[in-house]
């Protein structure tokens, strides 16, 4: 679907009587990245599922789209577009920063919201030029794929960082790694540059005035992230930390039933 200047790729099941999730996948994901989870989930809800700007099969027009602003705007449009008015939220790491986004300035869509990894951003100006460095430098990699097999590589040696924990041990590492292996890593450029942890605008300062409830899932291993959600907690009373066992930061892959469970319980009890 074309929205402005986003051609959107998407799936909808609308189920009638059931309400939706809105899922928002992480860096160097797609429209596929929560298919285990839906399967169990299918029975209670409808389900959209987007790849975001630089991700597969989603085109935009110029690099602004890439922003967290400008993408935000564009997904709400695209909720307009279905007659959405209102749904519940599920976002993984980088897709949890922009559900994070989402829920702080469009508060009126969305009824529960559940972060997966994620964080507010970096709060201090220092923080976000070293990120903005770092994230150069990743960009710098992608740009010098010149073949799959580099790109393959790229992707092995991303999961060895420590907040993935053992995931390279995982059954379903090996499809996971096809599935990012449909990305243009020159697209993947775009994304890093425009809505990496550096370039996002900090959410720190908005979280006390959330009054949508938040459900904040990390994994165990995943320890940079539990810091970094405890102080979400602290600065936000409407959010809730689940710390999900012996798992690291892709906690509906490494874990699906553990993860499902979570959705099922927190979107399903009345508030």
């Amino acid at each position: 679907m074309i929205i402005h200047k986003y051609q959107f790729h998407y799936f909808l099941n609308h189920q009638p009587n059931k309400p939706i999730i809105l899922f928002l996948h992480g860096f160097m994901g797609n429209i596929y990245e929560f298919d285990q989870a839906i399967k169990l989930l299918v029975d209670d809800f409808s389900h959209l599922t987007i790849d975001l700007p630089g991700h597969r099969q989603t085109h935009v027009l110029d690099d602004e789209c890439y922003t967290m602003a400008s993408t935000a705007t564009a997904i709400i449009q695209l909720l307009d577009q279905l007659k959405i008015d209102q749904c519940y939220l599920i976002g993984y790491s980088m897709g949890g920063r922009l559900a994070l986004y989402l829920t702080l300035y469009f508060p009126q869509r969305f009824i529960k919201v559940i972060l997966e990894s994620a964080s507010p951003g970096l709060a201090t100006e220092t923080a976000r030029l070293a990120r903005i460095k770092s994230d150069a430098q990743i960009a710098k990699k992608l740009t010098r794929m010149t073949n799959k097999d580099d790109f393959d590589h790229f992707l092995h040696n991303w999961y060895q960082q420590p907040v993935f924990g053992d995931i390279k041990n995982h059954p379903q590492y090996q499809s996971m790694i096809a599935s990012r292996l449909a990305n243009n890593p020159l697209n993947l450029v775009k994304s890093l540059q425009f809505m990496g942890t550096g370039s996002q605008p900090s959410l720190w300062e908005l979280l006390p005035e959330n009054t949508i409830p938040l459900l904040l899932l990390v994994g165990e291993k995943d320890e940079k992230f539990i810091d970094i959600n405890i102080a979400m907690t602290e600065k936000c009373n409407f959010a809730k930390l689940q710390i999900i066992p012996q798992v690291g930061h892709n906690i509906h892959l490494e874990t699906t039933l553990a993860f499902v469970q979570n959705v099922l319980k927190f979107f399903k009890r009345v508030c």
